[in-house]
């Protein structure tokens, strides 16, 4: 697998150079609050198969032998390693990829916090565009 993403502002890019392990959407609490996001899609990958190409990662511990890592220009968040839960790892923001759109997840993990209401978002109205009721207020 040869694949390429960056961050948002294009100030960091990187390289995949490795089969995945595995490709999930995260709903624990923390994935969540550090992308501001209702679940976060990863692909976990060997840590020898990343490689950043252009610019530097800014790092994060967010809790003890865990380090996210994001673009410091635009504040994407990029990669995360846990040695203790992940050896050798590394989680890539599947939406960094620039073909996101054709890696499938193939599941859903930490269930137990997901919130109370995302088994219904399935069932509300979905618009293609801001709704014309909305348009006014941007």
């Amino acid at each position: 697998m040869l694949e390429a993403g960056g961050c948002h502002c294009g100030a960091v890019r990187y390289r995949i150079d490795a089969e995945p392990v595995f490709i999930g959407v995260c709903h624990c609490s923390d994935c969540r609050r550090h992308a501001g996001a209702l679940a976060v899609a990863w692909i976990s990958i060997p840590a020898a198969g990343l490689t950043v190409t252009l610019g530097k990662v800014s790092p994060y511990a967010s809790s003890p032998g865990v380090e996210r890592q994001f673009c410091g220009t635009c504040g994407t968040g990029l990669f995360y390693y846990n040695e203790s839960f992940l050896p050798g790892l590394v989680d890539i923001q599947l939406i960094t990829l620039d073909n996101a759109a054709d890696i499938k997840p193939q599941m859903h993990l930490q269930m137990a916090d997901a919130l109370p209401w995302e088994k219904d978002l399935l069932h509300i109205p979905k618009f293609e565009r801001y709704p014309e009721a909305l348009a006014h207020y941007h």
